[in-house]
């Protein structure tokens, strides 16, 4: 279970009762500590801070320790104490280091998501419910039980501290004679700030076409979708997408009709884009709703290749260098991982498939997940694919029972490096935690090891698109870190570079089930807006695009309101998930991230405005 850092402010809340942890008198004071109703017109719950003990020293390794907190009184600064008198009763008092009276462990309570038994460190007591009075009921310290549901806690996070200014309208002011007048009032709109870090202009619709109203071509996305830096990032018939088609560095707006293939509007590399629309790559023969494509360099020679797989297999056109792509249709290099019977029977809602060099030798191979286990084909220095062998590389993360029973709009899977040996690992999230397969030097992917209970289905992580997970490195080490957003905000679990985690973090009260966020509408990606190198949430919400800016340490800060567009509300544009995929990518050459997105009407652009606000 994720564990908040000491950043955070959360409501301890009684799971038997409902109701919160509170000072019996002045949160600023000494004294007994209760749990009690809060009326909606008083005075708000009190929030309380997690802060970690440091190791012990000359104990185990940190890494096999359980992590200890001191919990701190946000409001006045006392700590919950242990103070060890007959009553039990649990107290807050001035804080003294080293004081084990005063240092807690949260025990996850076994299939319970976001439910604590919170223990003392002194005796191994756990806070617990006595008699109760006429307004409240003390908190006292009880020997473990499992079975007690008054022993079990939920650490709810606080609304989130957000950056935005309000907005300015004109509203109607009525007379008595019947005249009307107009005044500036405050809107219920929001805006961003001018010193958001980053901060983009205002969407500007900049191609009347790619867009799901009739005038803009009626587009709808009918296949297979995803998001390119999300794993197996492929798309079927009706899909918009950007592509670099050039070692340049420019991007082109692709899109994928059926009878056509793939169109493209070509990019002026200064956020704009050619109205004319052309063929970029002819439909493969007798084209199905079922084939999915996507667009990679597998040559190394800085150019998008366009991959499709078909009903016959994996097809390729290549680009060369005056841009076009050959051969038409593509060329079977693979008669595998199609959907086809002959080409493995191969489906998107089953088995995930990927385009990754999994050996380091600079060459993209092809992995994909079927109901057996994993397949590999490497390709070799010719540009060949191998043919699958008759037996999978690893008998895990497979869609059949015998393969682990993995699904894929459940149980997210990664081939990332996560030992920094140069050759991919699997990681995945499957419904009890993260399972790790590492790759030896010889290729081989060892069995599955079991390294966390996080993330998972049974930790509160329902489904992929509800909480998207990634996979890449947040700090300024090699190690690719663990980053979701969870049912309580954004957790992050950071790699130690051997294929394990250290405990999930909850870092972020943003971002997530509780503060509103659903996949149904609203869209969260990381990328680096800024250029520092470090990772920042951008996300697409109801008022427009939030971000936290990454702290490079695996934490971030509150979110600001860069952009006051994109966002599922009227005001913010009505933008709908389904309807409406957007994209961040460099789109004016300036080397700053850009949004880009497609609505109604057509395609529209913000420029990213960094270094701008940066340099006033």
């Amino acid at each position: 279970m994720s564990l908040p850092t000491e950043e955070l402010k959360l409501e301890i809340v009684n799971a038997a009762t409902g109701k919160p942890l509170g000072a019996k008198a002045s949160p600023s004071a000494d004294g007994a500590l209760v749990v009690r109703d809060f009326p909606d017109d008083g005075p708000r719950p009190e929030r309380w801070q997690f802060t970690p003990v440091p190791p012990a020293k000359g104990g185990p390794p940190a890494a096999e320790q359980e992590q200890a907190y001191v919990i701190r009184n946000a409001t006045g600064g006392k700590v919950l104490d242990n103070p060890a008198t007959a009553d039990r009763g649990v107290r807050q008092g001035d804080a003294a280091a080293g004081r084990k009276s005063q240092q807690w462990h949260l025990v996850p309570v076994p299939g319970e998501p976001g439910l604590y038994f919170i223990e003392g460190l002194a005796d191994g007591s756990v806070l617990d419910l006595g008699e109760p009075g006429e307004a409240d009921t003390r908190v006292v310290l009880s020997a473990h039980d499992e079975n007690a549901a008054s022993q079990r806690w939920r650490l709810v996070p606080t609304e989130p501290e957000r950056s935005s200014d309000a907005v300015l309208r004109w509203a109607p002011l009525s007379h008595w004679n019947g005249r009307r007048s107009w005044r500036l009032d405050y809107s219920t709109a929001l805006r961003p700030t001018t010193d958001a870090t980053p901060s983009f202009s205002d969407m500007l619709l900049v191609l009347e076409a790619f867009g799901s109203d009739e005038r803009a071509g009626g587009w709808k996305s009918e296949g297979a979708a995803g998001s390119p830096g999300q794993p197996s990032w492929w798309a079927g018939p009706g899909a918009r997408f950007l592509v670099g088609t050039t070692s340049e560095g420019r991007h082109d707006i692709v899109g994928l009709r059926p009878a056509k293939g793939a169109v493209a509007a070509t990019g002026r590399g200064d956020g704009t884009f050619v109205e004319e629309e052309r063929v970029l790559v002819a439909p493969v023969p007798s084209p199905n709703p079922a084939d999915l494509w996507t667009f990679a360099d597998i040559t190394g020679d800085g150019r998008a290749d366009a991959i499709v797989l078909a009903a016959d297999g994996v097809r390729v056109s290549l680009q060369g260098e005056d841009g076009k792509f050959a051969p038409a249709g593509g060329e079977v290099v693979l008669k595998s991982f199609g959907h086809g019977k002959a080409a493995g029977g191969w489906l998107a809602e089953k088995h995930p498939r990927f385009l990754v060099d999994t050996t380091g030798d600079g060459r993209v191979d092809i992995v994909g997940c079927h109901d057996d286990g994993v397949r590999v084909s490497l390709q070799d220095e010719k540009g060949k694919f191998a043919p699958l062998a008759e037996e999978p590389v690893l008998r895990a993360f497979g869609h059949g029972e015998k393969a682990g029973g993995w699904l894929v709009d459940e149980h997210p899977r990664f081939l990332v490096d996560t030992t920094g040996d140069g050759r991919v690992d699997i990681v995945g999230c499957h419904a009890n935690g993260v399972w790790v397969s590492l790759q030896d030097e010889e290729g081989v992917f060892a069995d599955p090891l079991y390294v966390m209970d996080e993330f998972g289905v049974d930790q509160g992580w329902t489904s992929v698109a509800e909480h998207p997970r990634f996979l890449l490195r947040t700090t300024t080490d090699k190690a690719a870190d663990l980053v979701g957003f969870g049912p309580r905000g954004v957790v992050v679990s950071r790699g130690r570079g051997d294929g394990t985690f250290e405990p999930a973090r909850l870092v972020l009260n943003d971002f997530g089930q509780a503060q509103g966020w659903t996949g149904k509408k609203h869209l969260r990606f990381l990328a680096d807006l800024t250029g520092d190198g470090n990772q920042d949430i951008v996300g697409f919400g109801d008022e427009g695009v939030w971000v936290s800016h990454g702290r490079g340490d695996g934490r971030f800060d509150r979110a600001q309101l860069v952009c006051r567009g994109f966002g599922y509300n009227e005001n913010a544009g009505g933008w709908r998930v389904d309807r409406h995929p957007r994209f961040l990518a460099d789109v004016t050459g300036d080397g700053r991230v850009d949004i880009v997105g497609f609505g109604g009407p057509g395609v529209y652009v913000a420029r990213n405005l960094f270094r701008r606000f940066r340099t006033r």
